[in-house]
C-alpha cells in the first residue's frame, strides 16, 4: 500500500497490497487528433500513446506490423553471411555439425528450430544440452570435448555461448568450427568464435534487437534456406517455433517479434507440426477436431481419449479457435516446456517439438503435463519456506539492505527463479535466491526491478562469483558457499546505490481512469489491436477509483473472487474480477480504488467481461472531494517525522486538496488529475505529476487524515 499515516484513534486497518501507483499522464487532446486518424477510440489511443507512439506514422506501423518495410537480416547481423556460409560448407562436404542448446524454453525451441530445418536441408546434426543439474547454463569443455570425439567438425549454440570464452578457445584449439548464436548481455570479453549472431550486437535503432535466442535461430534458419534455395514447407514450422519460445521467453513484443509473433499466432492452432498440435491439447488451450472424435488413431492402435483425461465439452475451446493469443501460450504451453528444462530431461521437449509422430509427441507432451505439475506444487513449498525465512530473518532490515539475498540448503535450483519473482512481486526488493549444490556451491537466480540491473549487480561481484550471466531484469550465478557474507554485502552496496526507500514498492503502471458504464463487449474487443501484448507492450492495465466490493470469497489455492459495484448518476454498475493468490489480503475493505485487466470468460456458453485484480488501495478521491462548500474539512497529520496541515477547499466551482508543509509550501490537486501545483502562490507555482512517489505518498497521508475526520464528524 502506499505510504499512509495511521491516526492514532483508528483500529489498525487489515493489510493490502504493497504497491505504489503510476498512472501514466492522459493527453485528452493528442489522443483525440489520435483516435480519429486512426479510426479507433480515444481509450485506445491514449494506450498507444503510454506505449511510446507518438506520430500517426508510428501508430499505423504498430496497428499493422505486417506494413513495415525490415531491412534484410544479412544488411543487420555483420556475421549473418559468413554464418550461411559455414553452415553451406557443412551441409555440402557431409562435415558432422553439432548443436549445444540450453534448458529453458527459449534454448530448447531455438534446438528444435535447427534440428528441424538443418535436417530438411540435408545437414548431419546432432544436439547436446547441458544438464541443469549437473553443468549448469551454457556450453562447457566437457561438451566441446565430447563433440570433438565424436567428430564434430562445426559447433553451433544457441541461446548460450556469448560469455563462454575458454570452452570455445577450447573448440578453436581442436580445430573446430564455432558459430554464437545467443542474446543474452555482451560481455567485456568475446570468445574466439567464427562467428557471432546476437541482437545486442546490432544498433539499437534496428527492429531485430528485441529478438531472443529463438528469435536468431529463426534468422539463422530461414536465411540459410534462402541461400539454397529451399524454403518450401520450412516456414511455417520454424515460425511456430519462434511463436512459441518468443512469448515463452518473455521476448518484447515490440519491432520484428511483434510481427512474426502476430503471424505466428494466426497459424500456431493449425501448425502440422504434431508437437505444437499435441502440447496445445494436452494443456487444454485448444480442443481441435482429432479430440473432438471420441479416440485418437496413434499407429496401429487405437487409444482411448477418457486414458488421456481431456475433457470434449464445447467449453474446452478456446474463444477464437483460429487465433491463439499470447497468454494462452505464455501461461500455458510455456510453463510445460519450461517445467522440462527446470526439473526433467530436455530430451523430452526436443523430442516432442521435432518428431512427426503423433504418438510420440501425445506421449512426451503428457509427460511435459506431469513434470509441470511436479514444479507447480515444488514452487508452492519453496515459496513458503522462502517467505518464513524472509519474515524471521530479512523483513525488518530491508529497507536499508534494499535487497533480499535468500540462500538455504534442499531446495531444486530448478524452480527458485520463479519463487524469486514471486518474492519480488511480495517485497518489491530485487531478490536473489540460491541454493546449495553442494556442502561448498552455492547456486542461484535473481529477478530485478525497474530501477535495478541485475546483470550490473552480477558484474559487481565478479570476483566473488563462479559463472554468470543474465539481462537487466533476471540473471543466474554460482559462487563458492565460503562467499556468501562477501556477495550479501557487495549486493546491498550496489543496490543502495542505485534504489531509493520509494523504489522499494512493487510498481504498478497504470494506463487510463475508466468507468464501470464504459467496459463492455465493444472496448474488449477494441483492445485486440494492441495483441499480441507482452514485454514492452503490455496488457492494458485500467484503474477506478472508489468501487463497492459486494462480495468476495476465498476461492482454489488462495485466490479472491469477487463482485464490484459503482454508482454513476444513481445507477449501479456490477462486474465480477478476480485477484489471484490475494490469501493475505482478505478481505479487502468495502470500497477501494481498484487497478485491473480486462478478461474474457466463458461458460456454459455465456461470455462475459471480466476483471482480473492486480491492484487495489484505499479510495483517494471519494466522498472527501464532494463535501458541501459551507462545510469544509481541515485537519493537521504526520508525515515522515514532519508536520502538514491540509484540507478540501473550493477553487471556483471544484473542489480540490492543499497541503502546506513547515516552510508555507502548498501542493495543489484536483480530482481526476495527474497534475498538480506546488508553490508559495498560485502565480509561481509549478506543474508537478502527482503520481511520482514523492508527491502521491503525500496526498495519501493528508486524504487518509481527512478520512478519518470526516468519519469521525
Amino acid at each position: 500500500m502506499l505510504d499512509v499515516v495511521r491516526s492514532e484513534t483508528t483500529k489498525p486497518r487489515r493489510r493490502l497490497p504493497n504497491q505504489r501507483w503510476q498512472i501514466y499522464p492522459q493527453k485528452a487532446e493528442f489522443a483525440q487528433k489520435l483516435a480519429v486518424a486512426s479510426n479507433i477510440s480515444p481509450i485506445i489511443s491514449q494506450l498507444l500513446i503510454n506505449r511510446g507512439i507518438e506520430t500517426l506514422e508510428a501508430a499505423q506501423a504498430f496497428l499493422e506490423p505486417e506494413s513495415l518495410i525490415l531491412p534484410a537480416p544479412l544488411e543487420e547481423f555483420p556475421d549473418l553471411a559468413i554464418s550461411v556460409e559455414l553452415l553451406q560448407n557443412a551441409i555440402a562436404s557431409e562435415e558432422k555439425i553439432a548443436i549445444c542448446g540450453d534448458y529453458d524454453a527459449d534454448g530448447m525451441t531455438s534446438t528444435a528450430l535447427l534440428l528441424r530445418s538443418l535436417r530438411t536441408l540435408g545437414a548431419k546434426v546432432d544436439y547436446a544440452i547441458p544438464s541443469r543439474m549437473h553443468d549448469g547454463y551454457g556450453i562447457n569443455k566437457r561438451i566441446v570435448e565430447e563433440f570433438h570425439s565424436e567428430g564434430v567438425g562445426l559447433i553451433l549454440t544457441v541461446d548460450n555461448g556469448i560469455s563462454a570464452v575458454e570452452p570455445i578457445a577450447r573448440a578453436r584449439e581442436l580445430g573446430l568450427k564455432v558459430i554464437v548464436t545467443d542474446h543474452h548481455d555482451i560481455p567485456q570479453i568475446l570468445p574466439a568464435a567464427n562467428a557471432i549472431l546476437n541482437p545486442k550486437l546490432i544498433a539499437e535503432s534496428s527492429p531485430y534487437r528485441g529478438v531472443a535466442g529463438v528469435g536468431v535461430a529463426y534468422i539463422l534458419a530461414v536465411s540459410l534456406a534462402q541461400q539454397l534455395g529451399e524454403t518450401r514447407g520450412l516456414i511455417q514450422p520454424m515460425l511456430a517455433l519462434f511463436t512459441l519460445g518468443t512469448i515463452a521467453d518473455l521476448a518484447p513484443l515490440t519491432g520484428v517479434n511483434r510481427r512474426w509473433v502476430k503471424r505466428g499466432l494466426q497459424h500456431l492452432p493449425k501448425s502440422k507440426l504434431p508437437g505444437i498440435q499435441a502440447l496445445i491439447q494436452i494443456a487444454g488451450v485448444q480442443a481441435s477436431e482429432s479430440i473432438q472424435n471420441s479416440k485418437f488413431k496413434i499407429q496401429n492402435s487405437e487409444l482411448e481419449i477418457q486414458n488421456l483425461g481431456l475433457d470434449t465439452n464445447p467449453k474446452f475451446k478456446i474463444q477464437n479457435p483460429k487465433s491463439l493469443k499470447p497468454e494462452d501460450i505464455g501461461f500455458r504451453l510455456g510453463p510445460r516446456i519450461n517445467a522440462i528444462g527446470r526439473i526433467g530431461d530436455p530430451q523430452i521437449v526436443i523430442d516432442l517439438l521435432t518428431t512427426d509422430d503423433m504418438g510420440i509427441a501425445l506421449e512426451r507432451s503428457m509427460q511435459c503435463e506431469s513434470v509441470n505439475q511436479q514444479r507447480q506444487e515444488m514452487c508452492e513449498q519453496i515459496e513458503q519456506e522462502a517467505i518464513a525465512f524472509v519474515e524471521t530473518e530479512f523483513v525488518t532490515s530491508l529497507q536499508q539492505d534494499r535487497v533480499l539475498v535468500v540462500v538455504q540448503p534442499n531446495w531444486h535450483h530448478g524452480v527458485i527463479g520463479i519463487v524469486a519473482s514471486r518474492l519480488v512481486e511480495r517485497y518489491g526488493v530485487p531478490v536473489f535466491i540460491g541454493t546449495y549444490e553442494d556442502e561448498t556451491h552455492i547456486r542461484g537466480s535473481a529477478r530485478g526491478i525497474p530501477e535495478f540491473n541485475v546483470f550490473e549487480a552480477l558484474q559487481a561481484c565478479h570476483d566473488l562469483l563462479g559463472k554468470y550471466g543474465g539481462h537487466k531484469a533476471a540473471g543466474g550465478f554460482s559462487f563458492p558457499a565460503q562467499n556468501l557474507p562477501k556477495v550479501r554485502s557487495r549486493l546491498i552496496e550496489f543496490a543502495n546505490q542505485c534504489l531509493e526507500p520509494q523504489h522499494l514498492k512493487p510498481l504498478l503502471k497504470i494506463d487510463t481512469q475508466v468507468n464501470f458504464s464504459e467496459i463492455d463487449r465493444q472496448l474488449y474487443q477494441q483492445l485486440n489491436a494492441l495483441h499480441p501484448c507482452g514485454i514492452d507492450n503490455p496488457d492494458p492495465v485500467f484503474w477506478t477509483p472508489n468501487v463497492q466490493v459486494v462480495e468476495q470469497q476465498i476461492v482454489g489455492k488462495g485466490h479472491i473472487k469477487l463482485t464490484l459495484a459503482q454508482t454513476i448518476d444513481r445507477q449501479q454498475y456490477k462486474i465480477k474480477a478476480i485477484a489471484w493468490r490475494w490469501r493475505d489480503y482478505f478481505p479487502l475493505p468495502s470500497r477501494v480504488d481498484v487497478a485491473y485487466k480486462l478478461r474474457e470468460n466463458t461458460f456454459n456458453g455465456n461470455t462475459s467481461i471480466e476483471m482480473e485484480l492486480i491492484g487495489v488501495r484505499l479510495p483517494t478521491q471519494s466522498h472527501l472531494f464532494l463535501t458541501s462548500p459551507q462545510r469544509p474539512l481541515r485537519t493537521t497529520f504526520e508525515y515522515k517525522q514532519r508536520q502538514y496541515s491540509c484540507g478540501i477547499f473550493q477553487q471556483g466551482s471544484l473542489p480540490e486538496l492543499r497541503i502546506k508543509n513547515p516552510e508555507g509550501k502548498v501542493l495543489v490537486m484536483q480530482p481526476g488529475h495527474t497534475i498538480g501545483l506546488l508553490g508559495n502562490s498560485r502565480e509561481n507555482a509549478q506543474e508537478v505529476d502527482i503520481c511520482q512517489p514523492q508527491y502521491d505518498g503525500i496526498i495519501q497521508a493528508a486524504l487518509q487524515a481527512l478520512s478519518v475526520l470526516s468519519h469521525e464528524s
